[in-house]
């Protein structure tokens, strides 16, 4: 039976990290767009020094699930991330949870974002919100089993392609 550990990343993770957000985002997005627009993107968001720049900001947490040691998914959450449209004191973002292809449908994903919920209301959030692709029914799926419902829309910058994304708030509760 495997282990799913979720643990906070640390600066040592930053390498690590920096593979496996842009494969995941790669597997996730790439069929569906334009390579030059995939490449453009993954250079502007994914690589050591963003990534470790992002694991030490002080309002993000970005949580790691390991499956018996191998890191297979992980999750960023930004704290205080004010949005048009979300009417809360101290709302939070979830602005990224991918998990590698091989570990879909085996709970890990669940425990991650129990784990991401947990955190975000440890930090006194009461709510959080995050963008989706409109074009990505699994996800919008996924987020709506945890409260997440559809409460506006944003333009996501993809590359030179300015894509729209569903903008979905969920409550959090004690």
């Amino acid at each position: 039976m495997s282990v799913v550990t979720i643990r906070p990343a640390n600066e040592q993770d930053a390498a690590d990290l920096a593979d496996l957000a842009e494969r995941t985002f790669r597997d996730t997005f790439a069929t569906e767009n334009n390579p030059a627009d995939m490449a453009l993107h993954c250079a502007e968001h994914f690589g050591v020094a963003i990534q470790r720049q992002e694991i030490l900001a002080p309002n993000h947490v970005i949580l790691l699930a390991e499956v018996d040691t191998q890191l297979a998914a992980f999750a960023q959450v930004r704290l205080h991330a004010p949005k048009a449209g979300i009417a809360a004191p101290q709302p939070a973002e979830l602005q990224r949870l991918y998990v590698e292809k091989a570990w879909h449908g085996r709970g890990v994903a669940h425990k991650l974002m129990l784990q991401v919920l947990a955190t975000a209301m440890q930090t006194g959030t009461e709510t959080i919100w995050l963008g989706v692709w409109e074009h990505n029914p699994r996800a919008i799926a996924f987020y709506r089993k945890y409260g997440f419902q559809v409460v506006g829309e944003h333009v996501f910058q993809f590359g030179n392609d300015p894509q729209r994304d569903l903008v979905m708030a969920a409550t959090l509760n004690d």
